[in-house]
């Protein structure tokens, strides 16, 4: 059990790492959007716009959460 959650937790890790090196990477908004709805449509996912920059705002508010909680 303690090793599933360990893997879990590495996952986790891994995923919440990629979101914020993709949205936290050097390039423009657009650019960014249009890599990240690109890794969406390859996994059979589709978004239109509004849906895109809902989800891109979602995860900026986690990603800022998780920052402001690993900084306390």
């Amino acid at each position: 059990m303690k090793a599933i959650n360990y893997l879990v937790a590495f996952l986790g890790g891994v995923v919440i790492g990629t979101t914020a090196g993709i949205l936290l990477a050097p390039e423009k908004g657009s650019e960014t959007r249009e890599r990240i709805v690109e890794a969406l449509r390859k996994r059979g996912i589709r978004l239109n716009r509004k849906e895109m920059d809902a989800l891109v705002d979602d995860i900026s508010e986690e990603l800022r959460d998780v920052a402001a909680e690993v900084k306390d």
